[in-house]
């Protein structure tokens, strides 16, 4: 069966993406990264991409006059290279209708917070500030809203007395390499339906785990 073609956008250090590197290195994965493209010149993603062989490319923002011009860009370049599906990895910018409609359910953004809850790029801070005792993860099919769309994978973790912004960040992060490739698996293995505004994944079995937090014992 052909591997699902993944364009990753980055803008930073890849951190996703090298996740994504490493679950695409294995032959079984049903997916591979076709290209790489970064807003940034200088992003460390892309010195992650050349290490593993893959293709990159750089559109800077700055040179175009608006946000769907430079849109256009960057959707040239993932369909010259056969991209299939879009994974936004740590790109910082929000993508224009134009971009958002022409590939319809088929861009897929991870963002570190238990969606719907604390969207924005302060979603830490925002948990912390608000006492919540559970944070976490969320990977979701991108609509123009930002941080909207339908749920594909979330995972929880606790928010600890005493974290600051730093500590907490790193306890999601763990979950957030989980959980990217998990998100691309099932979508690549074709198990993940969309209805309008959710997902519904095809699981086998059921399950009553759950989590509670504060434990209880």
């Amino acid at each position: 069966m052909p591997r699902l073609k993944l364009g990753v956008l980055i803008s930073g250090r890849g951190s996703n993406l090298q996740a994504l590197i490493a679950s695409c290195a294995d032959p079984s994965f049903p997916a591979e990264i076709v290209i790489v493209v970064s807003n940034k010149s200088d992003a460390k993603g892309l010195d992650h991409a050349r290490a593993a062989g893959i293709a990159t490319a750089v559109v800077e923002h700055g040179g175009y006059r608006n946000r769907e011009s430079f849109d256009r860009a960057v959707h040239d370049v993932l369909v010259g290279e056969g991209a299939e599906l879009v994974c936004l990895a740590g790109f910082m910018r929000l993508l224009s209708s134009w971009f958002v409609e022409t590939w319809h359910d088929r861009i897929v953004n991870i963002h570190p917070s238990l969606l719907p809850s604390f969207k924005g790029i302060d979603a830490h801070a925002q948990a912390i500030a608000a006492g919540a005792k559970l944070s976490g993860c969320t990977v979701h099919i991108v609509r123009a809203e930002m941080d909207a769309g339908p749920i594909l994978v979330q995972a929880a973790v606790p928010v600890l007395p005493g974290d600051d912004e730093d500590s907490l960040a790193a306890r999601i992060l763990t979950m957030e390499h989980k959980c990217y490739p998990l998100a691309v698996k099932l979508i690549a293995e074709g198990r993940v339906q969309i209805d309008g505004d959710t997902a519904i994944i095809d699981m086998p079995g059921d399950t009553d785990d759950h989590i509670i937090s504060p434990s209880v014992r």
